[in-house]
């Protein structure tokens, strides 16, 4: 029985699925094999060298993608006076404080795709670990949504420009999107050398061996791409 479709089969015929491509190459077979009706996501997978089963390998953190992720990112923030206004002026689609906590408590409104606060507003934010949290939504200060108030204007405007955050998995592997198929091949290969430039930033000093093992872009509905590491890593040590 077959496992996948005829439009699948056809475009994996364009890719030597043995052959690791270039940053340049993989991306734009991505997009050449991106052939769904919607603007597909371009999502990448990095396999790491860590065991994130020991606290001390766990590779977490976020990263500011130089051309966005082609999407628009509703943020809300939790925070009170100035901050509050200067989250507004930067362009939250939300901000409150207990208003905002029972909006999302009592109502179950979860009409957003990140969470910022305040330091002072994590005491009433905490109240919401167990709706945020499994949504990934919480405000975590490592990857950066837990600010002090100064700061709130310029992390607001950095989230809707395309800051990403991660997080290892237990098989020891990193899930992103890094753009959308309508972006040009530049764009997106400049999108994932920021990221590999951030994973190699936060490699765990007790990871042995070879840290980075392998990684492989792909549009939503399109066949995985495998990318040469070497190639990717002397990009983003140019960066």
């Amino acid at each position: 029985m077959a496992t996948t479709g005829k439009r699948f089969r056809s475009v994996s015929k364009k890719i030597n699925h043995l052959h690791r491509y270039p940053v340049d190459e993989a991306v734009s077979l991505v997009k050449e094999t991106a052939t769904a009706k919607f603007d597909e996501s371009v999502d990448v997978s990095v396999r790491l060298g860590v065991n994130p089963r020991h606290a001390d390998q766990m590779v977490r953190g976020a990263c500011s993608l130089p051309h966005g992720t082609g999407r628009q990112v509703r943020v809300v923030v939790f925070a009170q006076g100035d901050a509050a206004r200067a989250a507004e002026e930067a362009g939250a689609v939300f901000v409150g404080s207990d208003d905002l906590v029972q909006k999302i408590q009592k109502e179950g409104w979860l009409e957003f795709d990140k969470a910022v606060a305040t330091r002072n507003m994590m005491g009433k934010v905490g109240r919401l670990g167990r709706v945020l949290g499994p949504r990934g939504l919480m405000p975590n200060p490592k990857v950066g949504t837990v600010v002090a108030e100064d700061k709130v204007g310029d992390t607001v405007r950095e989230l809707m420009r395309g800051k990403i955050d991660f997080r290892v998995e237990k098989a020891g592997i990193i899930h992103a999107s890094i753009g959308k198929a309508s972006m040009s091949a530049e764009q997106l290969g400049e999108n994932l050398v920021a990221l590999i430039s951030t994973l190699l930033r936060l490699k765990p000093v007790s990871a042995k061996g070879t840290y980075m093992r392998s990684i492989a872009v792909s549009s939503t509905m399109g066949p995985g791409v495998k990318v040469d590491i070497n190639d990717a890593q002397r990009a983003a040590e140019r960066t």
